[in-house]
């Protein structure tokens, strides 16, 4: 079973930076095209960036372009989130997601079969 486990979440003020890290086992990371989405309190869940199997490709949300970084070790089975210039609007729980391969192309939410715990990021004023 493939486990996803968050780290590297917390405080900190805007304009600040933060890297999360998803370490990932139980499978073969580089089969596993890798995301990470986030839910802010009553928000629905929402896609925040998409690194390619092998880390040659990525895609980001319009709110995140230019401030965070994804990027992948498939040396070391992690994912990675580098947060730069945070907002307050930022803040949520972030949680990584790992998906084989997207049937659709489009690499909805629901395509992903497995999720972190999720960490918090919570970015002060």
């Amino acid at each position: 079973q493939v486990q996803l486990v968050e780290s590297g979440g917390g405080l900190v003020q805007a304009g600040g930076s933060l890297r999360l890290s998803c370490a990932v086992s139980g499978g073969t990371f580089s089969n596993y095209a890798m995301a990470w989405f986030r839910q802010a309190p009553g928000k629905e869940r929402e896609f925040v960036a998409r690194v390619s199997w092998s880390g040659g490709i990525t895609y980001y949300a319009d709110s995140v372009k230019g401030r965070f970084t994804i990027s992948r070790d498939n040396t070391k089975n992690t994912v990675y989130l580098q947060m730069n210039s945070l907002k307050p609007e930022d803040t949520a729980v972030y949680y990584c997601a790992a998906a084989r391969y997207s049937a659709t192309g489009r690499w909805y939410e629901s395509e992903y079969k497995y999720w972190g715990q999720g960490t918090q990021v919570t970015v002060s004023s």
